[in-house]
């Protein structure tokens, strides 16, 4: 088979989820006996494409570029449709985003993947007055097929847009820290205070308000551990005048930046990892924290239940009651970590990169034959 990945996410991201998911995908599809992928990006700004193979995308990596992607979308557009169009045999083109556009030829097949219907579920927590819906919407009516990443996002993709489905598949995702960090290599605060971890974005949805708010009432908590927040860029005014106003002392919670190694030293040397998100497509975060032996503690909501199993302590994430006694259960028994982490030990054994890739390949081709 030949496959071809569009432009999109690669113009929008330099890390990150979406482009480090397409990335995957295309490297270990082209490694399989009698298929092709390409990522046809001519101009972009991703990280993960320059330091990939060579022939996975013959693009230029603009990696100092500001300006808006607009015509960075313009002319790979142009360029792709130009250069596509002369080529044969092209059975699947997979869109890495959503457009109201494609450069795919007639006869191949269009495929498209659903992450979330976060902006449909919270649109309070974005500025873009539905475009993103709107776009997303005449995505989906253009392809023959959705791979969604969960049976969660599965459902609201087909309660929200009616999307017959039959012309949907789950696909899970897998994660990429393993091998990352040595036992004897994790992250330590000054003074070797323990630590709670945090991971991604804080706004909106995240949850990041109820989580402080559960770690403040509890004066244990604030004793015996500080909080680490990675990524997520460093605190806003707002969020260190919440925390100020819930009594939390500025050396007990502290802001990471870094790449892949430094966060999984972080979640090698943590007492356990906090996701109190009210909704995920997915969540890699849980399965990056149980590959690395680090307990985890999680919202029981939207598809994070589909996800860690019965290898996670499970929390209520609107109640800060329930969030703070689910994170006490845990840090003060032994007994309790070390269960979750043998159980995570094996949950994330079902999740990986190679089975995510095979599992696409085996849809491309149902399509290609039907």
């Amino acid at each position: 088979m030949k496959i071809i990945y569009d432009h999109q996410i690669f113009i929008r991201q330099k890390y990150g989820g979406i482009s480090r998911y397409f990335f995957e995908l295309a490297s270990r599809i082209s490694s399989t006996q009698g298929n092709s992928t390409d990522i046809f990006a001519p101009l972009h700004i991703n990280a993960y494409l320059e330091n990939g193979p060579q022939s996975l995308c013959r693009g230029v990596r603009l990696s100092k570029f500001r300006g808006s992607t607009v015509a960075l979308d313009l002319f790979d557009i142009i360029a792709g449709t130009a250069s596509i169009k002369r080529r044969k045999g092209i059975d699947i083109v997979h869109q890495t985003y959503y457009a109201s556009t494609s450069y795919a030829p007639k006869r191949s097949k269009r495929v498209l993947t659903a992450f979330d219907m976060i902006h449909e579920r919270f649109p309070e927590s974005f500025s873009d007055e539905g475009r993103t819906t709107a776009m997303k919407q005449v995505a989906l009516r253009n392809a023959d097929h959705v791979i969604c990443i969960s049976e969660n996002t599965r459902r609201d993709l087909i309660e929200l847009f009616q999307v017959p489905e039959h012309r949907t598949s789950v696909v899970y995702l897998g994660h990429s820290l393993i091998g990352k960090t040595a036992v004897d290599d994790k992250f330590h605060l000054p003074g070797n205070k323990p630590y709670l971890l945090y991971v991604g974005n804080r706004d909106g949805y995240k949850n990041f308000a109820n989580l402080i708010r559960a770690y403040s009432q509890s004066p244990e908590l604030e004793k015996s551990f500080a909080m680490v927040f990675f990524g997520g860029g460093g605190f806003t005014d707002e969020e260190q005048r919440s925390m100020r106003s819930l009594g939390i002392s500025t050396e007990d919670v502290h802001h990471v930046e870094g790449n892949d190694q430094v966060l999984a030293n972080l979640y090698s040397g943590a007492v356990a990892f906090i996701y109190p998100s009210l909704y995920e497509g997915f969540g890699i975060p849980p399965l990056e924290a149980m590959a690395l032996g680090c307990p985890v503690i999680c919202s029981g909501t939207s598809s994070l239940p589909e996800v860690v199993g019965d290898a996670a302590e499970l929390f209520n994430p609107h109640d800060p009651n329930d969030i703070c006694e689910a994170i006490e259960r845990v840090v003060s028994s032994q007994q309790r970590s070390s269960i979750l982490i043998a159980r995570g030990y094996q949950r994330v054994k079902q999740f990986s990169w190679e089975k995510c890739a095979l599992e696409t390949l085996n849809q491309y081709k149902r399509l290609a034959e039907a």
